[in-house]
C-alpha cells in the first residue's frame, strides 16, 4: 500500500528554519507530482508548494511562500522536502505532503482534490 510519512516538524522561533521531509513508498515515485499543504487551527487546508515528477517545475502558493520556502525532491530516495526559512507565526500549521499522479513529467497541480495520496501530517509551530 502507498505510504507518505512526513517528518521534520517541531517548535521554532520566528525567523528560524525547518526542513520537512516526506518519504514515499508503494508507488512509482517519479510519476507523481508531490505537493505540500498546510492546515492551521480553525482554517481550511491550503496549498503551499508542488514539484513535478522530474523536479523540473515548481509552483508556490504566493510570493511570500516562494521567497522563504523551497520544495525539492530526490527520486532515488522517493523523498520530497520543504525547506522553510524565515518562519513566521502565521506559518504555524499541520503540514501534509501529498502525491498526484501525472502523465507529463513537468506536470503540477495546486488543487487538493486532484491528489491521490496523503500523509498524516507533521506539526510546525512558530513562536513569536
Amino acid at each position: 500500500q502507498v505510504q507518505l510519512v512526513e517528518s521534520g516538524g517541531g517548535l521554532v522561533q520566528a525567523g528560524g528554519s525547518l526542513r520537512l521531509s516526506c518519504a514515499a513508498s508503494g508507488l512509482t515515485f517519479n510519476t507523481y507530482a508531490m505537493g505540500w499543504f498546510r492546515q492551521a487551527p480553525g482554517k481550511e487546508r491550503e496549498f503551499v508548494a508542488v514539484i513535478s515528477p522530474n523536479g523540473g517545475s515548481t509552483y508556490y502558493a504566493d510570493s511570500s511562500v516562494e521567497d522563504r520556502f523551497t520544495i525539492s525532491r530526490d527520486n532515488a530516495k522517493s523523498t520530497v522536502y520543504l525547506q522553510m526559512n524565515s518562519l513566521k507565526p502565521e506559518d504555524t500549521a499541520v503540514y501534509y505532503c501529498a502525491a498526484h499522479f501525472v502523465v507529463q513529467p513537468m506536470g503540477v497541480s495546486y488543487q487538493s482534490f486532484e491528489y491521490d495520496y496523503w500523509g498524516q501530517g507533521t506539526q510546525v509551530t512558530v513562536s513569536s
